[in-house]
């Protein structure tokens, strides 16, 4: 079981971690939400320091650049080949072929950017506000949906590529728990508050839905890189409605 928690944290973080990563890697996704809270958590502690020195800015700054590092860019990355190969590619196997490619286009570049100044912004109004739990369970939820989109949908490459021990394995018992877990965090985060947490549960359903029904459309399943973009795009929807429940828009 701790071999799950191992990968895990290899997976998505960039920590050293001892150990022996598990048999079947699809057992880390049992441990999503958990490692999605230590990487929330110091994202979230990033953003308050910047608070504590009265720069609400810099603590933005130092949030979305630690939460890339503490990553390793790995979700930055795979979104930039899904925007390079969804909107670059004019087939199925064009996009398979170009989010293969090391190289960032203009697609990826444009999305990079894109999403970075639209997570500042909400970091920005959310440590403002000192809604660090808020920051906190965007990261939960966003590694959450990793996990949901994996057990639902068939990896897209037949070659098999670097996420398939992942997919393959991975079902019902890997997304209840995986679920549960994250939900309960999320409330834990939140102070067992319920209606903002059903909010930002709707706002990561939403751009879970999104990605999984593009990632179909354009290529029949999932790869890496759309996991990665997935965590990417619910970690800025939850913040995005974190910010508008922070600035009393649902209220």
């Amino acid at each position: 079981m701790l071999g799950g928690l191992v990968t895990a944290l290899r997976t998505l973080t960039a920590l050293p971690v001892p150990g022996r990563d598990a048999e079947r890697f699809s057992s880390s996704f049992y441990w999503f939400p958990a490692v999605g809270l230590v990487i929330g958590g110091v994202v979230a502690l990033l953003a308050r320091a910047g608070m504590a020195a009265g720069w609400p800015e810099l603590g933005a700054v130092l949030a979305l650049l630690g939460g890339v590092t503490l990553t390793r860019g790995l979700h930055a990355d795979g979104l930039a080949d899904l925007a390079d190969g969804f909107f670059g590619g004019r087939s199925r196997e064009a996009a398979l072929r170009i989010m293969k490619d090391p190289n960032v286009g203009s697609f990826g570049s444009l999305a990079l950017v894109g999403i970075m100044l639209f997570k500042f912004v909400c970091l920005l109004e959310l440590a403002r506000a000192g809604a660090y739990g808020m920051i906190a369970a965007g990261v939960v939820l966003s590694r959450t949906a990793q996990v949901l989109l994996a057990a639902r949908m068939p990896y897209a490459r037949s070659e098999g590529g670097t996420a398939t021990a992942f997919v393959r394995d991975a079902g019902w018992p890997h997304l209840f728990v995986a679920s549960i877990s994250g939900i309960a965090l999320l409330f834990v985060l939140l102070g067992g508050q319920v209606a903002p947490s059903v909010i930002l549960v709707i706002g990561a359903l939403i751009a879970l839905l999104f990605v999984g029904w593009l990632s179909h459309r354009k290529i029949g399943g999932v790869t890496g890189d759309v996991l990665g973009a997935c965590s990417e795009l619910v970690e800025a929807a939850v913040w995005l409605v974190a910010a508008l429940w922070v600035k009393g828009v649902f209220l």
